[in-house]
Parts: C-alpha cells; sequence; structure tokens
C-alpha cells in the first residue's frame, strides 16, 4: 500500500504527517521542512519558505490536502481552482509549482505563462483555445498581462477566450483551473471585461499576497 505521508526526494524520505491506513493526518510544520527541501531541488539553493508566507502556505496546504473543516474556515471553496494574486516576484508562481508536490497521488497540472499561449495562438491560430479549453489541468501563470493575440489579422484576447471554455467545463465536471496575477480585481476586469470576470469568481478562489510583499528575486 502506498503511504501517503513519506515522500522521498533526492533519496531522502521526508514524512508529512501520519497514516493510519485508512486516513492521513498532516502535520504543517512537517510539511513546511518539506516544501523547503523540494523547493531547493526545484528552483536551486537560494530558495527558502519565508515567515511572512507561512500563513498564505497555511491556506494553500489545506486546499491542496482537502481539509474541508480549515478550508470553510478560511472561506476556500476547495471545489473551485485558485486565483493567487500579489506584486511581481512574490513567489506566486513558486508555490503553484511547488505545493501539487505535497499530494503526490493526485492528478498534477502544468504551469503555463500565458503569454507562451498568445505566443501559440500567433503562430497556429485559434486550436491553441481548443487545446487549452479542453480536460487537462492547467495553472496559467501571470493571467493580464500577456498581449493581445493576432493571427492572419485577427485580434482575439486569448486568455479571456480561454476562461470562457474552462467555465464551461467547470460547469460540466467542475474541473478545475488555476491562474496566478500581478492584477487586481478590477484590473482583471479591463482587461477581460465583466464577463469574463463574473465568471472568474465563480472558478476561483482568491488568495492575495499582501500588495508589499517584497520581491524575492532580487
Amino acid at each position: 500500500m502506498v503511504n501517503p505521508s513519506k515522500i522521498t526526494e533526492g533519496g531522502i524520505e521526508y514524512s508529512i504527517g501520519r497514516f493510519n491506513g485508512f486516513e492521513m493526518f498532516y502535520d504543517f510544520a512537517k510539511i513546511l521542512i518539506y516544501l523547503d527541501a523540494k523547493g531547493k531541488l526545484l528552483f536551486g539553493k537560494d530558495f527558502k519558505i519565508y515567515e511572512d508566507d507561512r500563513d498564505i502556505i497555511y491556506k494553500l496546504s489545506n486546499y491542496f490536502i482537502k481539509d474541508f473543516e480549515k478550508c470553510e474556515k478560511a472561506e476556500i471553496d476547495p471545489e473551485k481552482g485558485l486565483l493567487i494574486s500579489g506584486p511581481v516576484g512574490c513567489g506566486k508562481t513558486s508555490l503553484m509549482k511547488l505545493l501539487q508536490f505535497i499530494v503526490p497521488l493526485q492528478r498534477p497540472y502544468s504551469v503555463i505563462p500565458c503569454r507562451n499561449i498568445v505566443f501559440g495562438f500567433n503562430h497556429i491560430g485559434f486550436k491553441v483555445i481548443e487545446d487549452y479549453g479542453n480536460g487537462s489541468f492547467f495553472c496559467f501563470d501571470d493571467l493580464g498581462v500577456e498581449p493581445i493575440g493576432r493571427h492572419y489579422g485577427q485580434d482575439c484576447n486569448v486568455m479571456g477566450e480561454i476562461l470562457l471554455s474552462r467555465y464551461e467545463l467547470f460547469l460540466k465536471s467542475k474541473l478545475k483551473t488555476h491562474a496566478t496575477t500581478n492584477l487586481n480585481a478590477e484590473e482583471l476586469e479591463e482587461r477581460y471585461g465583466n464577463r469574463v470576470r463574473s465568471r472568474m469568481r465563480e472558478m476561483f478562489n482568491l488568495i492575495a499576497f499582501d500588495k508589499n510583499a517584497k520581491d524575492k528575486r532580487k
């Protein structure tokens, strides 16, 4: 039987809680130790978990491990996706790449920069919207700062169209979509319009870093 409380990275076994054969009991302090180690493997030896980010990591961890009671207290719906907002360099993308590793038995998602999706549209057209509006799991990175798409002279708000397709999938099959953004709600509405913004409210839990969160890339 697979033991979800033990994860091996680089030949070292990490415990993130206790498994009694039926139920998993997670330990947040152990999760932080694991995330720090996995982060160093993924992003380099300078990666670290910042004290300022512990509250956000705690919320996100509860979401990923599906601790329904703690999610309810934090007003997070585990059936919706995540929209992580915050200033440039605060660590949104790193956390979304990292946190899915604490639940290795859950289906993983791909983190895709929105600007790459638009470049794909410019090259091959509307098939790109179909490709990302399908049943795969995605986290759209840097939502809202991508350029407008243009294919054979036809302009398209590519990510807006993809979000509408993903919304239909969410309604039909509860398929989750995740995203990161530097923009606030008003800026997102300006970028995508009221229709997309209202659907985003239904699709996403908003998890916001403090607007003064420091740039960890410096």
